[in-house]
């Protein structure tokens, strides 16, 4: 399955490792506050503020 029949055509969707720069952190900039995306080493994705 891909992401555009996962998801309708009006719902954006990122790939996280694209947003992670093949890492595993990115920042998310979100009404001023920074948040980071982990992905972990169990594949998961997790949101922190």
């Amino acid at each position: 399955m891909t992401i555009a029949t996962k998801f309708p055509p009006t719902l954006p969707a990122y790939n996280a490792r694209k947003l992670t720069g093949q890492g595993n952190l990115a920042q998310i900039v979100h009404n001023g506050q920074v948040y980071t995306l982990r992905i972990t080493k169990a594949d998961k994705l997790i949101l922190t503020k």
